[in-house]
C-alpha cells in the first residue's frame, strides 16, 4: 500500500474517533448543564477538545450555547465538528478506490449534514440534543458501515489503528482533567452526578454499574477507564487492540520500522497490562497519565516517519 493513502486512512479514522468524542461529550455536558446551572462550567471540555488559553476559555465557559456554535459548527475553530469532519471526509475523497463506496456515502452524508446552515440557528434557539444525536447517528453509521464492508487488509488496519490510538489518547485525556479537578485526590468524595456523567460521556456509565457494587468511586472510575479490559474505550483495551491490528502489517520490506514501533506499542501495553490501581496511586495518577500520553503521541510520530514518509 502507498504511503500516501496509508497516511489518508489512518487520519480519516483519528478525525471520525475525535468527532464522535466530541459530540459525545458535549451531549453528556449539556444535559449535566441543565441539572446544575449556576455552578456548572464548560472548562474542562474546552481544555480537552480545544486550542484556547486559559483566559478565553473561561471567558467562553459559562456560555451553553457560544459553546456549543463554537465546538460543533464554527469554521475558525480548527477542531470543531465541522472543519473534523471536513478533514476526514477530504482524507476519505482522496483514496476513494481504497474505502467502499457505502464508507464514502456516509463520510459525504455526514459532512452535508453538519455544514448545514439551520444548525448554527438549531443550537441557539431550540433543543441542541435533537442536533447532537443526529450527528452522533451519522458517526455510528459510518463505524457500521465500515465494520461491514470493508475488506480485512493493510486499509481495515490502518483505519483501526488511527481510531484506537485517537481513542486511548482521549480517554486518558478526559480521566486526567476530570480527576485535575479534584486535584488527583482519589480518596475525595465526589458528587455522584460527577460520575456519572463522566461516565456516561464516553459510554461506560451502564459497564460501571454491572462491574462495580458499593455506588461510585473515584479508585474504581479510574481503574475502569484504565484498566478494565472488557470496556471498549478503556486505554488497555485500546492499545491492546491497537497493538494486534499493527501486527498484520508485518512484511520484509519495512522490518526495521515494524520492530521499533512494534516494541513500543508492546512497552506500553506491558507497562498498563501489570500495573493495578494501586500501583498507579503510588506512582502518581497525573504523572501516569502524562507518561502514557507521551507514549501514545510517540507511537503516532514514529508510525508517521516510517509508513507515511513524515520526517
Amino acid at each position: 500500500m502507498l504511503s500516501r493513502v496509508a497516511d489518508s486512512l489512518f487520519w480519516m479514522s483519528r478525525y471520525m474517533e475525535r468527532a464522535d468524542g466530541i459530540l459525545r461529550m458535549l451531549k453528556i455536558n449539556y444535559a449535566s448543564s441543565q441539572d446544575d446551572i449556576q455552578e456548572f462550567s464548560w472548562k474542562p471540555v474546552l481544555r480537552i477538545f480545544t486550542f484556547l488559553k486559559d483566559e478565553d476559555a473561561a471567558a467562553l465557559a459559562k456560555n451553553t450555547r457560544a459553546v456549543l456554535q463554537f465546538m460543533v459548527t464554527d469554521k475558525d475553530n480548527p477542531n470543531s465538528v465541522l472543519n473534523i469532519v471536513t478533514q476526514a471526509r477530504e482524507n476519505g475523497r482522496s483514496v476513494q478506490d481504497h474505502i467502499t463506496k457505502e464508507m464514502w456515502q456516509c463520510l459525504n452524508d455526514f459532512y452535508h449534514t453538519v455544514r448545514q446552515e439551520r444548525l448554527i440557528d438549531q443550537l441557539q434557539r431550540e433543543d441542541p440534543i435533537t442536533v447532537l444525536d443526529t450527528l452522533i447517528k451519522e458517526g455510528l453509521l459510518y463505524y457500521g458501515t465500515t465494520d461491514v464492508t470493508m475488506a480485512r487488509g493493510e486499509g481495515n488496519s490502518f483505519i483501526n489503528i488511527g481510531k484506537l490510538l485517537e481513542r486511548a489518547i482521549q480517554s486518558a485525556d478526559i480521566l486526567d482533567i476530570k480527576f485535575s479537578d479534584l486535584n488527583y485526590e482519589l480518596d475525595k468524595p465526589a458528587d455522584t452526578t460527577y460520575w456519572k456523567y463522566m461516565l456516561m460521556s464516553i459510554s461506560g456509565y451502564e459497564l460501571y454499574l454491572k462491574t462495580y457494587r458499593g455506588g461510585f468511586e473515584a479508585k474504581k472510575v479510574m481503574e475502569q477507564i484504565i484498566l478494565n479490559e472488557n470496556f471498549p474505550r478503556s486505554v488497555i483495551y485500546s492499545v491492546r487492540h491497537l497493538h494486534n491490528y499493527f501486527s498484520r502489517l508485518q512484511n520484509n520490506s519495512n522490518s526495521y520500522g515494524f520492530n521499533e514501533i512494534d516494541f513500543m506499542i508492546g512497552k506500553l501495553e506491558s507497562k498498563i497490562k501489570f500495573s493495578t490501581p494501586d500501583t498507579i496511586i503510588f506512582e502518581g495518577l497525573h504523572h501516569f497519565l502524562t507518561e502514557t500520553k507521551i507514549s501514545l503521541f510517540e507511537i503516532g510520530s514514529t508510525l508517521s516517519k516510517n509508513y507515511f514518509g513524515h520526517s
